[in-house]
């Protein structure tokens, strides 16, 4: 191997420059629980007490890169609790170019792999085969969005921030240049990170494989045996990027670019095979197989990187929950909405009439609706411009449903299988056009010409792109089976930036969220809709409480079937509305009470004058406390059927500083003493609580943060209960 001397002028360039940076300086009082008050962490990037490094930092998290003789991360700490997330290092980025890997950036040299320590650093060397380090740049954090809220907002707070961007050129490889992205936030523990690839010289060059993260973090556990299948990865570093499908309504099984891999230089680690999962990489799995033409570039996968300070599920969710309110602001984004099945004109504004009526803010044409975005006839456009036109007239967005995948097109259309070469063979749910062909690409422009010429409000999107490879080489928008997943994802990505900047608000049953989707299902089982009420509504509630660990309450949407779906009886459904307005209340109070809104799909929100005012009573009480109704969830007790079961929204901001919403699921009424933990409302020695409007009691809290609060629920009834 070939080492790189930094030559004196380039060194002391970077070294002048990194002087004009203020000195990196430790937080030395104690300061606050993020998550009650983030106000003290700003985000700076600095320099090091002697001039070597660059420090990113916000007084909760440190990521320090060494810049001479090449860049590489060499400390990233949560300074909460001191935790070091390197133990080796490694180069910042790999890219193949051309059939070549190349890494980008490292230092070697490093003899131990288990931990590093601090006067190594000077020893290390380069490798001239690298792509070098040559400039850095400091700029305000930029928002890949430029998000327009048309809707209600629990926050339109912008994400703060600073970036700095590394450059990088090689002699190997002198057309290519690479440019290392990270940002560090305002108030919260999160870093983000991405690579830019441009082309520079005169030639195409062909970007393979963009590993944009490469971080050699100590391991979660020790174990003589085991693969890395077996073994646990580490919990405290939750790493979250922009490549995700899977239509599982979680980011776990939707991430297709966190890789935990073996580390093969780490020789003193117990694992006798060598299988611990400890050395992290984030790439898009599939690959990019995409060529740049002289002057062109490419943007990696981008991955936030949250670091997290212990293994309390419920602190846990709260920190990836704040964590989204900010990197996604659009998710805070939640407007009442139903779904109406008719595209009859009269009955689209006859629902309009009733939403303005009641307080409903949104009519989704709903799916059987007869509703066709893809027809972009003259006719069909001044169809539903007008209704979109009456509907905004009364104060009511309207928006419709789309199915991209889940249909056949044609055999020229469809998705490849790469094995057997057909149609329809490899294709997640069995039949699936291709994005990236002619047809896809129509139906992207369909879709925009649609929404621009009529004026709606809300795409839902059924079935988007779902990560189908296609081995297709006829396909308009691809080359081939290389570049298939990476083209169609882009392709997706554009549409749904276009619809966010625009105000359109996007219903999708996946994890697109940073791309520019707003609401995803909450978690269910769609021919549960077709049991009883008397299960739906504890079934919704086990659906609520499990769905909302990671997500916001505003993330997920519910379902309340008013009339026949997918099967089921007179006992499953809800018309005649008046004849099960006892139903009806709670599974508006259940949904409502947890923030989360659901597809209430039916001809009609009232029948009668009685069940009108029932629906105005819960939307008033809804909008009454809105605003804590969509603050996050602690999760009480899950609904098993045997005894009460609850959740309780919180935030310390608030006049509200929490709303707690119990449930009795027993045919009998039950009167207990039931710990409320309150340590995340900000409250440390007593606590103001009602319920319902009734009288005010003081209750104190304990050393744990918690009071016992004596209720009591009628049979199969609810109660609410504010906290000031």
């Amino acid at each position: 191997m070939l080492f790189f001397v930094c030559t004196t002028s380039h060194a002391q360039s970077l070294s002048d420059k990194l002087k004009q940076l203020p000195i990196y300086q430790t937080f030395t009082d104690p300061q606050p629980d993020w998550l009650l008050d983030s106000q003290p962490y700003t985000a700076r990037i600095f320099q090091d007490s002697q001039a070597k490094d660059l420090v990113l930092g916000n007084g909760l998290i440190k990521r320090r890169i060494r810049l001479s003789p090449n860049a590489a991360t060499v400390d990233f700490q949560n300074l909460k609790t001191q935790e070091q997330f390197i133990r080796s290092l490694r180069p910042e980025a790999r890219v193949t170019i051309n059939g070549q890997t190349h890494a980008v950036g490292g230092l070697y040299g490093q003899r131990e792999h288990a931990y590093f320590r601090e006067e190594w650093l000077d020893t290390l060397r380069a490798n001239t085969s690298d792509f070098q380090l040559i400039d850095f740049k400091i700029t305000d954090f930029t928002p890949r969005i430029a998000w327009k809220p048309t809707t209600w907002s629990s926050s339109t707070a912008l994400l703060k921030g600073q970036q700095v961007t590394l450059f990088f050129t090689s002699l190997q490889i002198p057309e290519v240049l690479v440019q290392v992205h990270y940002a560090v936030y305002d108030g919260m523990p999160v870093l983000s990170k991405w690579v830019t690839v441009q082309s520079i010289g005169q030639k195409p060059v062909v970007v393979d494989q963009i590993v944009h993260e490469i971080l050699a973090t100590p391991e979660e556990e020790s174990a003589v045996v085991g693969s890395p299948d077996q073994m646990k990865k580490p919990q405290k570093l939750y790493v979250e990027s922009t490549y995700a499908f899977n239509n599982a309504m979680r980011y776990e099984l939707s991430d297709q670019a966190t890789h935990w891999k073996r580390d093969s230089l780490y020789s003193s680690q117990v694992n006798y095979n060598y299988d611990t999962p400890c050395l992290l990489e984030v790439y898009p799995k599939g690959g990019i197989g995409q060529t740049l033409q002289p002057g062109q570039s490419i943007r990696s996968v981008e991955s936030y990187e949250l670091l997290l300070d212990g293994y309390d599920r419920e602190r846990n969710g709260l920190a990836r929950r704040r964590m989204y309110r900010s990197i996604a602001p659009w998710i805070n984004q939640n407007p009442i909405f139903m779904h109406l099945v008719s595209t009859e004109p009269e009955q689209v504004k006859a629902v309009v009439d009733q939403c303005a009526e009641t307080g409903y803010e949104l009519v989704i044409l709903s799916f059987g609706s007869g509703l066709n975005m893809e027809d972009t006839s003259a006719v069909n456009i001044l169809k539903f411009k007008q209704l979109a036109d009456y509907a905004h007239a009364k104060g009511i967005k309207l928006g419709g449903y789309s199915l991209f995948s889940s249909r056949r097109i044609d055999d020229a259309t469809d998705v490849i299988d790469p094995v057997s070469g057909l149609p329809n063979k490899g294709a997640q749910f069995g039949h699936a056009p291709c994005l990236a062909s002619q047809w896809g690409l129509d139906y992207i422009q369909k879709i925009k010409t649609f929404i621009s010429k009529t004026g709606f409000d809300l795409l839902e999107h059924d079935g988007p792109y779902p990560g189908d490879l296609c081995a297709s080489t006829m396909h308009a928008g691809h080359q081939g089976l290389a570049d298939s997943r990476w083209a169609q994802m882009e392709l997706q990505k554009e549409l749904y930036s276009w619809l966010n900047e625009r105000g359109v608000y996007i219903n999708a049953p996946d994890w697109y969220f940073l791309d520019g989707t707003h609401k995803i299902a909450i978690g269910y089982r769609e021919v549960n809709f077709s049991l009883s009420r008397q299960q739906q509504k504890i079934l919704n509630r086990q659906n609520i409480f499990d769905g909302t660990w990671e997500k916001t309450p505003s993330m997920g949407w519910g379902f309340v079937p008013l009339t026949k779906y997918q099967g089921g009886g007179p006992e499953a459904v809800l018309e005649p509305l008046s004849e099960h307005l006892t139903d009806y209340l709670q599974l508006m109070m259940q949904y409502y009470g947890a923030g989360v809104q659901a597809c209430y799909r039916g001809p009609r929100l009232y029948d009668t004058p009685e069940t009108k005012a029932t629906v105005q009573q819960v939307v008033s009480w809804y909008k009454t406390y809105r605003q804590i109704l969509n603050a996050d969830i602690i999760h009480l007790r899950r609904a098993d059927g045997r005894d009460w079961d609850g959740i309780m929204h919180v935030d310390p901001n608030l006049p509200q500083k929490a709303l707690i919403m119990l449930y009795n699921p027993l045919k009998q009424p039950i009167t207990r003493k039931i710990r409320i933990p309150l340590y995340y409302t900000g409250l440390t020695t007593e606590a103001r609580i009602r319920e319902m409007d009734g009288a005010t009691q003081t209750l104190t809290l304990n050393r744990a943060f918690e009071v016992e609060l004596p209720v009591r629920l009628a049979a199969e009834g609810y109660s609410w209960f504010v906290v000031e």
